[in-house]
């Protein structure tokens, strides 16, 4: 296991930024950490990187506590903090020899990751000419140069085009075949495309945490009858979880299951004699999703 958190509790003042915390990432894992602005995201990876301590409760990252072993669990880590600090008056090249005499790692290394993140063209300029898309690959740069079995990146493609989000995607994606990546991001479709879990923070506290394709397996139907039910008589259906009353006579009806419940919704309302006007499914949305759970008080 490469991340195990237990309890971990952080308050400023009476302001409790997270409350009581527990989860366990594991090697090969890219989980996605999701949250309002507030909700204890860069709270917990402060903690998670030593930067700060926790009020109460503890974490192993890599086997080192971070209690414990601060310099440990920096040099096992890769970390991405949501406001890259660099160096904008150096070269790339020259920034990344400086970063590798820090970690004491060869700098034969330093050439190897320019070539992973795309940066070969731009190794001889100064960071502060470069685009932000660049400048983040200078900072993923940086986190994987000695080769950390943890990435830790927070908001990593806050501010980028279109062009640049596919680009740093796919770098996050090829670096978690080999190492547990925990990021954070307020867009929705970047987790759905890049993470294997999300977990979503609200108040403090872990209101989610599944798997995407867990997530997928839910569906919506969406139905309209000639005549508006109430929601007590839908309960006889298999596997639904809720049900919406929409405008008119329209209802989402949500199941936990991989089965198609078009052909079961039918039956239903010809067995209560009702006529079908429209019927049809919808997948559910981790922004739909994540709506729902942190708008909870």
């Amino acid at each position: 296991m490469s991340i195990q958190v237990e309890n971990i509790t952080k308050k400023y003042g009476e302001q409790e930024a997270l409350k009581s915390i527990n989860l366990s990432l594991n090697k090969g894992e890219i989980v996605g950490l999701l949250g309002p602005n507030g909700a204890g995201k860069s709270t917990l990876m402060k903690i998670l990187t030593t930067y700060i301590t926790p009020t109460s409760g503890q974490a192993v990252v890599n086997g080192y506590n971070i209690n414990e072993n601060t310099l440990d669990v920096r040099r096992s880590i890769g970390y991405l903090p949501e406001h890259n600090p660099l160096y904008l008056e150096m070269y790339v090249r020259e920034y990344l020899f400086y970063n590798a005499d820090i970690y004491k790692v060869d700098r034969k290394k330093v050439e190897n990751v320019i070539t992973q993140t795309g940066l070969t063209s731009h190794a001889n300029k100064k960071i502060g000419e470069l685009s932000k898309g660049y400048r983040q690959r200078v900072g993923l740069a940086t986190a994987l140069l000695h080769n950390p079995e943890v990435l830790i990146l927070d908001e990593p493609t806050t501010g980028l085009d279109p062009n640049q989000l596919i680009e740093i995607r796919e770098l996050i994606k090829e670096a978690g075949k080999e190492k547990t990546v925990l990021l954070s991001t307020h867009i929705m479709q970047e987790v759905e495309a890049m993470c294997d879990r999300v977990i979503i923070l609200h108040k403090g506290t872990i209101v989610l945490d599944k798997r995407i394709d867990e997530l997928i397996q839910n569906q919506i139907i969406e139905v309209e009858f000639d005549f508006r039910l109430e929601e007590v008589a839908f309960k006889q259906l298999p596997h639904l979880i809720k049900v919406e009353s929409l405008s008119g006579n329209l209802h989402q009806l949500h199941f936990d299951t991989e089965e198609d419940m078009r052909a079961v919704v039918y039956d239903f309302a010809k067995e209560q004699g009702l006529r079908t006007l429209q019927l049809h499914q919808k997948s559910p949305t981790l922004e739909k999703l994540f709506i729902e759970l942190t708008q909870q008080k």
